[in-house]
Protein backbone atom coordinates (compact mmCIF):
# COMPACT_ATOMS: atom_id res chain seq x y z
CA UNK A 1 0.00 0.00 0.00
CA UNK A 2 1.32 3.23 -1.12
CA UNK A 3 0.69 6.15 1.58
CA UNK A 4 0.84 9.65 0.78
CA UNK A 5 2.60 11.78 2.89
CA UNK A 6 0.47 14.08 5.07
CA UNK A 7 0.80 17.80 5.76
CA UNK A 8 3.37 19.05 8.50
CA UNK A 9 2.22 20.92 11.64
CA UNK A 10 3.65 23.92 12.99
CA UNK A 11 6.12 22.88 16.20
CA UNK A 12 4.91 24.59 19.04
CA UNK A 13 4.72 26.57 21.62
CA UNK A 14 3.44 23.60 23.63
CA UNK A 15 6.64 22.24 23.66
CA UNK A 16 7.42 24.70 26.63
CA UNK A 17 4.91 22.15 28.76
CA UNK A 18 6.62 19.00 27.75
CA UNK A 19 10.04 18.61 26.30
CA UNK A 20 12.20 20.77 28.64
CA UNK A 21 13.48 19.35 31.43
CA UNK A 22 15.92 20.65 34.69
CA UNK A 23 19.32 20.36 33.93
CA UNK A 24 18.96 20.71 30.03
CA UNK A 25 20.96 23.26 29.71
CA UNK A 26 24.03 22.36 31.95
CA UNK A 27 25.99 19.64 30.04
CA UNK A 28 28.72 20.09 32.66
CA UNK A 29 28.15 20.57 36.63
CA UNK A 30 29.31 23.63 37.68
CA UNK A 31 32.86 23.75 38.96
CA UNK A 32 33.84 21.80 35.96
CA UNK A 33 37.55 23.02 34.96
CA UNK A 34 36.99 23.38 31.18
CA UNK A 35 33.56 25.02 31.58
CA UNK A 36 32.71 27.48 29.27
CA UNK A 37 29.23 29.03 27.99
CA UNK A 38 27.42 28.93 24.62
CA UNK A 39 24.69 31.32 24.23
CA UNK A 40 22.72 33.33 21.76
CA UNK A 41 19.54 35.28 21.35
CA UNK A 42 16.86 33.50 18.60
CA UNK A 43 15.11 36.28 16.33
CA UNK A 44 12.64 35.91 13.70
CA UNK A 45 11.84 37.85 10.06
CA UNK A 46 11.46 41.17 11.45
CA UNK A 47 14.35 40.97 14.03
CA UNK A 48 12.43 40.41 16.91
CA UNK A 49 13.35 38.06 19.71
CA UNK A 50 11.32 34.56 19.98
CA UNK A 51 10.59 33.92 23.93
CA UNK A 52 8.72 30.49 23.23
CA UNK A 53 11.86 28.56 21.52
CA UNK A 54 13.70 25.58 22.30
CA UNK A 55 17.12 24.87 20.97
CA UNK A 56 19.06 21.55 21.33
CA UNK A 57 22.70 21.03 21.19
CA UNK A 58 24.82 17.82 20.09
CA UNK A 59 28.79 17.99 20.38
CA UNK A 60 31.54 16.15 20.67
CA UNK A 61 33.97 16.09 23.97
CA UNK A 62 36.69 17.87 24.03
CA UNK A 63 38.85 15.04 22.99
CA UNK A 64 36.33 15.08 19.76
CA UNK A 65 34.76 11.89 20.79
CA UNK A 66 30.89 11.50 19.91
CA UNK A 67 29.40 10.23 23.17
CA UNK A 68 27.57 6.67 22.58
CA UNK A 69 26.25 6.64 26.41
CA UNK A 70 22.47 6.10 27.01
CA UNK A 71 20.70 8.33 29.33
CA UNK A 72 21.24 11.79 27.83
CA UNK A 73 18.39 13.01 29.82
CA UNK A 74 20.03 11.85 33.02
CA UNK A 75 23.21 14.09 34.54
CA UNK A 76 24.80 12.61 36.85
CA UNK A 77 27.93 14.56 37.10
CA UNK A 78 30.38 12.43 35.50
CA UNK A 79 29.18 11.32 32.17
CA UNK A 80 29.13 13.64 29.34
CA UNK A 81 26.53 13.24 26.93
CA UNK A 82 27.27 15.90 24.26
CA UNK A 83 23.51 16.86 24.54
CA UNK A 84 21.53 19.58 26.34
CA UNK A 85 18.04 21.18 25.74
CA UNK A 86 16.76 24.53 27.02
CA UNK A 87 14.24 26.81 25.90
CA UNK A 88 14.33 30.62 25.25
CA UNK A 89 14.01 33.31 28.21
CA UNK A 90 11.30 36.04 27.69
CA UNK A 91 13.95 37.65 25.43
CA UNK A 92 14.38 35.52 23.28
CA UNK A 93 18.09 34.45 25.00
CA UNK A 94 19.52 30.94 25.81
CA UNK A 95 21.91 29.19 27.21
CA UNK A 96 24.47 26.53 27.37
CA UNK A 97 26.81 25.18 30.32
CA UNK A 98 29.30 22.90 28.08
CA UNK A 99 33.06 22.53 27.26
CA UNK A 100 34.68 23.11 24.10
CA UNK A 101 33.72 20.49 21.88
CA UNK A 102 37.58 18.95 19.97
CA UNK A 103 37.58 18.16 15.79
CA UNK A 104 35.80 15.00 15.44
CA UNK A 105 38.03 13.60 12.44
CA UNK A 106 42.23 15.76 12.81
CA UNK A 107 42.11 18.40 10.86
CA UNK A 108 38.22 19.30 10.83
CA UNK A 109 36.84 22.13 12.68
CA UNK A 110 35.01 21.71 16.12
CA UNK A 111 31.31 22.69 15.87
CA UNK A 112 28.12 22.35 17.62
CA UNK A 113 24.89 20.91 16.11
CA UNK A 114 21.86 22.95 17.09
CA UNK A 115 18.24 22.06 16.17
CA UNK A 116 15.68 24.78 16.52
CA UNK A 117 12.01 24.52 17.40
CA UNK A 118 9.86 27.72 17.66
CA UNK A 119 6.29 28.31 16.90
CA UNK A 120 5.15 28.94 12.85
CA UNK A 121 7.84 26.01 12.03
CA UNK A 122 6.74 23.67 9.69
CA UNK A 123 9.13 21.46 11.27
CA UNK A 124 12.87 22.06 13.42
CA UNK A 125 15.86 23.11 11.87
CA UNK A 126 19.05 22.42 11.94
CA UNK A 127 22.57 24.20 11.94
CA UNK A 128 25.58 24.17 13.09
CA UNK A 129 27.76 26.59 15.15
CA UNK A 130 31.24 26.42 14.20
CA UNK A 131 33.90 27.48 16.95
CA UNK A 132 35.78 30.71 15.03
CA UNK A 133 39.31 29.85 16.79
CA UNK A 134 41.04 27.94 13.66
CA UNK A 135 41.36 29.21 10.57
CA UNK A 136 42.90 26.99 8.83
CA UNK A 137 40.25 23.76 9.85
CA UNK A 138 37.32 26.52 9.02
CA UNK A 139 38.59 26.95 5.42
CA UNK A 140 39.04 23.15 5.18
CA UNK A 141 35.63 22.03 6.51
CA UNK A 142 33.37 20.51 3.49
CA UNK A 143 30.29 21.55 4.76
CA UNK A 144 31.59 25.20 5.06
CA UNK A 145 32.81 25.54 1.95
CA UNK A 146 29.68 24.10 0.35
CA UNK A 147 27.77 27.57 1.74
CA UNK A 148 28.46 30.32 -0.02
CA UNK A 149 31.36 32.85 0.94
CA UNK A 150 28.79 35.43 2.37
CA UNK A 151 26.60 33.39 4.13
CA UNK A 152 29.29 30.91 5.94
CA UNK A 153 29.51 33.87 9.40
CA UNK A 154 26.30 33.08 10.08
CA UNK A 155 27.36 29.67 11.37
CA UNK A 156 30.80 30.36 12.73
CA UNK A 157 30.10 32.05 16.72
CA UNK A 158 31.71 34.59 18.27
CA UNK A 159 34.21 34.27 20.92
CA UNK A 160 33.87 35.90 24.33
CA UNK A 161 35.53 35.50 27.87
CA UNK A 162 33.61 32.94 29.04
CA UNK A 163 32.77 31.12 25.74
CA UNK A 164 30.56 31.32 22.67
CA UNK A 165 27.61 33.60 20.80
CA UNK A 166 25.45 31.78 18.54
CA UNK A 167 22.89 33.98 17.46
CA UNK A 168 20.14 32.47 15.38
CA UNK A 169 18.19 34.34 13.03
CA UNK A 170 15.25 32.34 11.35
CA UNK A 171 14.62 34.91 8.38
CA UNK A 172 15.26 37.90 7.19
CA UNK A 173 18.91 40.01 6.86
CA UNK A 174 21.75 37.83 7.94
CA UNK A 175 19.37 34.68 8.35
CA UNK A 176 21.39 31.47 9.68
CA UNK A 177 22.12 28.70 7.82
CA UNK A 178 19.81 25.78 7.79
CA UNK A 179 20.89 22.50 6.74
CA UNK A 180 18.55 20.11 4.76
CA UNK A 181 18.83 16.70 6.07
CA UNK A 182 15.72 15.11 4.01
CA UNK A 183 17.92 13.02 1.59
CA UNK A 184 19.59 11.47 4.57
Amino acid sequence: MNLAPTPGQTVGPFFHYALPFDGGAELVPPGHPDRIRLHGTVFDGAGQPIPDALIEIWQADTNGNISRAPGSLRRDGFTFTGWGRVQTDRTGHYTFATVVPGPVTPGSAPFFSVCVFARGLLDRLFTRAYLPSDAAALAGDKLLASVPGERRSTLVATAEDDGYRFDIRLQGDDETVFLDHRER
